[in-house]
């Protein structure tokens, strides 16, 4: 297949020729899903196949009969190109209609979600597509490569397994991300982050078993970011790795610091990413925050995401459960919201769940709501697991969860996330 230096010097080519003729031209970039799971899953040799696969089978689809509607797509007419990694590019050079490129994004993505058969595997991957058409979106092929590039992550954005077509937002708000992007950066060296912290109570009495820390960024312009705004930045940058071992360590040190003052905390919960959890050596890391800052190992709590289940990596699971052996818990954050598999569950060193407050919201007149979390309560029990529902903020919520024996609840109910000054207090009481 064409490289991408190939691909835009005869994309170049088409584009003058589209220029003189008054055609439009769609260029499509696609990027599959999930491929990096499939590198780490099931080895880099796998990866290879399957990307060959998926060029045969772009090349093998892609011709006239396959766009029986539009007979000026024959096989010469179409481009295709492998950029590298796992990004392919398709050129639609004879378009009358803009339109029917979306007809066209979708048979592509139908096409590659059938599985791929890779010697005894069965694959199944998805794709994302950006769209990008001259002569609107750009008038060379490095604009308009760009462009459809810029609309692929906007796909990726939205869930994934989807086309998007370009539009000059995109380009603002990717400038927008890559300044965040450069102020994360700065923010990290500069000390601009602040932990919160939010109580956890016993639902039987009110006493605080724990507390969770959340990370809040104080912007010297913008004042408080959310989470929400940052935090996905920091994932894709690859910042979430010290940012969220800057996090693991302040909280640590913020609970030795109480209990010096004579406040006890049973235990701190701390959120971890995928990308931290899949480091070279996130074990370590965790064991040496341990040892710098004189927490007892069963006073740490790791939030894990159901992604991280995604990924029964034999050795990642081995190094969680040596610190499961030393006293580290985890726990499952959000639980109910994405991949939910038992099987998974059982795998991992896991020791409670936290029902996603998106199932409290409903309590307790949604049935649906008060099924799910029921069952949820049911199954944990069953496999001798705690519970925590996060996003409690009526009495009634709590009282249902404390019908349905819930162990734990946390929300503004209780206590909103605070400063660790304001935290203390309430420690100092032991309850709430």
């Amino acid at each position: 297949m064409p490289n991408r230096q190939s691909f835009l010097e005869r994309l170049d080519h088409e584009l003058l020729r589209a220029g003189r003729q008054g055609r439009v031209v769609a260029l499509l970039f696609l990027d599959l899903d999930g491929f990096k799971r499939v590198n780490d899953t099931l080895g880099h040799s796998v990866g290879d196949q399957l990307l060959q696969a998926v060029a045969d089978r772009l090349k093998e689809r892609l011709r006239g009969d396959d766009f029986v509607a539009r007979p000026a797509l024959d096989e010469s007419g179409m481009h295709l190109a492998r950029l590298g990694g796992d990004e392919f590019t398709v050129v639609l050079p004879h378009l009358e209609d803009a339109q029917v490129v979306g007809l066209i994004a979708d048979r592509l993505q139908a096409m590659l979600a059938q599985p791929f058969h890779i010697g005894s595997q069965e694959v199944t991957v998805t794709s994302s597509i950006g769209i990008a058409l001259f002569p609107g979106d750009g008038d060379d092929a490095s604009t308009l490569l760009k462009h459809a590039d810029t609309a692929m992550y906007h796909a990726k954005s939205l869930g994934r397994n989807n086309w998007q077509l370009y539009d000059r937002s995109l380009t603002t708000a990717a400038i927008r991300r890559l300044a965040l992007e450069n102020d994360l950066r700065k923010a990290i060296e500069r000390d601009e982050f602040r932990l919160f912290y939010q109580p956890q109570v016993l639902a039987a009495d009110g006493t605080i078993v724990g507390v969770e820390a959340l990370i809040r960024w104080q912007h010297p312009e913008h004042g408080l970011v959310s989470p929400g705004d940052f935090i996905p930045v920091a994932e894709e940058s690859g910042l979430i790795v010290p940012l969220g071992e800057w996090v693991m360590r302040t909280a640590c040190r913020q609970l030795v610091d109480w209990q010096e003052r004579g406040a006890l905390v049973p235990r701190v919960a701390v959120n971890i990413s995928a990308t931290q959890v899949r480091g070279a050596d996130f074990i370590g890391a965790v064991s040496s925050v341990i040892d710098e800052t004189g927490i007892g190992a069963d006073q740490l709590e790791l939030e894990l995401t159901e992604s991280i289940l995604m990924d029964p990596d034999l050795r990642r699971i081995e190094g969680l459960s040596r610190l499961r052996a030393r006293g580290v818990h985890f726990s499952i954050d959000d639980f109910g919201t994405g991949y939910s598999s038992l099987s998974y569950v059982k795998r991992f060193p896991i020791s409670m769940l936290k029902i996603d407050q998106s199932f409290v919201r409903g309590l307790p007149d949604s049935a649906n709501d008060a099924g799910i979390t029921t069952a949820i309560i049911a199954m944990a029990r069953s496999l001798g697991l705690e519970v925590i529902a996060e996003g409690v903020e009526n009495a009634r919520q709590a009282d249902f969860l404390r019908r349905a024996q819930c162990d734990k609840l946390q929300g503004y109910l209780f206590s909103r996330p605070l400063p660790a000054a304001e935290v203390e207090q309430l420690l100092l009481q032991g309850r709430i």
